[in-house]
């Protein structure tokens, strides 16, 4: 979002339930919050970053050249009060981690401009992240039957760029704040849809927190705002990705997680003890670039080790002995196709180097060896 012209804020978690925008605000929005009691107020928790995004614009001396302006926050957490029955392991929760980006616009005209432009954002991100629209997203277009009349070429453009049919539900009359909202729905192994990406056309919020700007006829006028979650919560996505993982193990294919995001990309498996600190070597050579890899050095066969990578979902699982230490070559099973290839370390690096290029990359968060790891049981 920010190398597409967002500017990255962060705000409150929490604010008083009392303050006049706010209020109304929550009174319209239907959400559940958690309300707390202080010694001399009564707060509640956010469900989502508007309400410190717009209390910033509130702010703020804006001109239409200003515009469009966005703002992004990846929210560490939003919070929602989900009944008892309501939670679904990872695809509803009480507290949640949302990326929000607010789009501040002139007017309609620029508001569907950015809104397309966010839809083929949004797009590319579902793909990087391992969900691909056109096999495992379906579209959900809601609104105001009145907004549709006014602008049946916009929404026709945007079901042709989907590229399959998608569900429309038409208002004879406006419920929220939003004229239209769009969905991009995950539909997992038990039939249920989850909404990931969705953006909003709000035409009520920026008079109601006040917000307003300087058009170029030098009057004061309130924008139009869109609401965008570019990926959905980021536990949403991950329970989308496991769900599909899962149903390929339906169609008898091995789960894999994308490469970039597998907690461990390769794991070395020497064959004996001989051979434990040419498997280190190769592993610190590997982790070198940007690569979580570590060793599998507990006291198992190489079939137990073997088993036990391939009930980890290692992405790459790399046996070392004597062959491999005399050859320089390494045999590497890759578990999305099941093949086992003879190749050398720096055909490995590359092959995954070009896989996760221009992707985001932490380092192995536990100790490389697995004999150092503490065993959770839970």
């Amino acid at each position: 979002m920010i190398e597409n012209g967002a500017m990255e804020v962060e705000t409150p978690i929490m604010y008083d339930y009392e303050h006049p925008a706010l209020k109304d605000y929550l009174n319209r929005f239907p959400a559940r919050q958690y309300t707390i009691e202080t010694p001399n107020k009564r707060v509640f928790l956010r469900f989502s970053a508007c309400f410190g995004q717009f209390l910033i614009l509130h702010d703020s001396n804006i001109s239409y050249k200003n515009l469009p302006m966005w703002l992004y926050e990846l929210t560490r957490y939003s919070f929602r009060v989900e009944q008892r029955g309501e939670l679904a392991g990872l695809r509803r929760l009480r507290a949640f981690t949302m990326p929000d980006c607010h789009a501040f616009t002139r007017d309609m005209l620029q508001a569907k401009e950015e809104m397309m432009r966010r839809f083929r954002i949004s797009k590319e991100i579902q793909v990087g992240m391992g969900i691909s629209p056109k096999k495992d997203l379906e579209l959900a277009i809601r609104m105001v039957r009145d907004f549709h009349n006014k602008n049946k070429g916009f929404v026709s453009k945007m079901v042709k760029e989907w590229g399959k049919p998608v569900l429309v539900e038409m208002w004879d009359k406006r419920l929220f704040y939003f004229v239209m909202k769009y969905e991009f729905n995950f539909v997992d192994a038990l039939d249920k849809a989850a909404a990931l990406t969705t953006d909003q056309i709000d035409i009520e919020n920026a008079e109601r927190y006040g917000i307003r700007y300087t058009d170029v006829d030098n009057k004061r006028k309130y924008p139009i705002i869109l609401h965008l979650s570019p990926s959905g919560a980021i536990e949403r996505v991950i329970y989308a990705l496991l769900e599909k993982a899962y149903m390929q193990m339906q169609k008898k294919k091995n789960p894999v997680l994308p490469l970039w995001l597998a907690p461990t990309q390769v794991r070395i498996c020497p064959v004996s003890d001989k051979h434990l600190d040419y498997a280190v070597k190769i592993a610190e050579d590997i982790s070198k670039h940007d690569i979580r890899v570590d060793v599998e050095d507990r006291d198992e066969t190489i079939p137990r080790k073997i088993q036990n990578a391939e009930s980890e979902w290692i992405s790459m699982i790399v046996v070392v002995g004597d062959k491999e230490k005399k050859s320089g070559k390494l045999a590497v099973r890759f578990r999305e196709t099941g093949e086992i290839k003879n190749i050398s370390k720096d055909v490995l690096i590359k092959d995954i180097r070009d896989k996760t290029a221009d992707f985001p990359f932490r380092p192995l968060p536990v100790p490389m060896l697995l004999s150092k790891r503490p065993v959770f049981i839970g």
